[in-house]
């Protein structure tokens, strides 16, 4: 079964607004990411996000291009510091494809656990709206492909 990793888009500096919403071009990205995800046929029963504004907004965005009728929803774990065996608890007992939107270092994390059991193993370094398939064989995890915006 495959399931989705997604760092949310390019956001705007905390200085110029605390709730740091996505920028022009960091909706852009994401907007490309999904139509590209979408032509890959990708389809999922739900995105979870951090309830951080930028994952929320991102994680709306792939809900529009794959599955308008998924549900999106907020989970816990995938804030940028929390432990990625949370999340990856979550995906194992998934009973159909899910993606996950979520922050750095926790997505790097996440991936480094996914390929090896170790948090703190090689990543994958997640830009901006980048997205990232594992597929589950049994109890091991293999990335499958990943979408950049450029």
């Amino acid at each position: 079964m495959d399931f989705y990793l997604v760092r949310h888009g390019e956001a705007v500096a905390d200085l110029i607004d605390a709730s740091r919403p996505l920028t022009r071009a960091g909706r852009e990205n994401v907007e490309r990411v999904a139509r590209l995800a979408a032509a890959r046929a990708v389809q999922v029963s739900a995105i979870y996000h951090s309830g951080i504004l930028r994952a929320v907004q991102t994680a709306e965005i792939f809900a529009a291009h794959l599955a308008p009728s998924a549900r999106v929803l907020i989970m816990s774990g995938l804030r940028p510091d929390d432990d990625p065996s949370l999340a990856a608890a979550e995906l194992a007992i998934a009973e159909s494809p899910v993606m996950l939107v979520g922050h750095l270092p926790h997505m790097n994390r996440l991936a480094a656990y996914l390929g090896g059991g170790n948090a703190e193993g090689e990543p994958i370094n997640f830009i901006p709206a980048m997205s990232a398939c594992y597929r589950r064989e049994g109890s091991l995890w293999r990335l499958d492909w990943t979408i950049t915006p450029t």
